[in-house]
């Protein structure tokens, strides 16, 4: 693995725990939010016969769902349509 990439991962990883530390709960916070990108990349998965729109499951995406939650895999989709 390049290590540009894993550099990036762990800023992200970093970013998510400052942001988690702030939060009153930030053990739930982290994992609702992990939570929720799971979540949406399994709508995404299940209703791609419908929509055509399907997100393939890798280390990627399955790193964008978890940690940056709802907004990773909204990045995912739009990083899908414009390449």
């Amino acid at each position: 693995m390049p290590l540009w990439l894993t550099a990036a991962g762990a800023v992200c990883i970093l970013v998510v725990a400052r942001c988690a530390a702030r939060q009153k709960h930030a053990l739930a916070a982290v994992l609702g939010g992990a939570l929720c990108g799971v979540a949406a990349l399994a709508v995404v998965a299940l209703l791609a016969p419908y929509t055509g729109v399907a997100l393939p499951l890798n280390r990627f995406t399955g790193f964008a769902a978890a940690v940056l939650g709802l907004p990773g895999v909204v990045g995912v989709l739009l990083l899908q349509l414009m390449l």
